[in-house]
């Protein structure tokens, strides 16, 4: 009885180990969970193709000229105003 009951627990386990590794997290073959549970496709291998090199031109820096105001005026508060 000790033998008939250890090789049931034994067949019983093997049965059990075997039914897991082919269900694949429950979806089946084929498919693996996703980030939210669902069952997702697998899908081919994934290539990464490197990005084209792209060259821009130069920025162009534009110097706005300097404010001159005549003679006995200064700038202030956006116009030339005599001081």
């Amino acid at each position: 009885m000790k033998y008939l009951f250890a090789a049931v627990m034994l067949a019983s386990a093997v049965v059990g180990f075997s039914e897991a590794a082919s269900a694949a997290e429950g979806c089946g073959r084929g498919f693996y969970r996703g980030p939210y549970g669902n069952c997702r496709p697998m899908r081919g291998a994934v290539v990464v193709r490197p990005a084209p090199v792209v060259v821009a031109p130069a920025p162009v820096v534009v110097v706005p000229r300097a404010r001159v105001c005549p003679y006995g005026f200064r700038w202030y508060a956006g116009r030339c105003r005599p001081f």
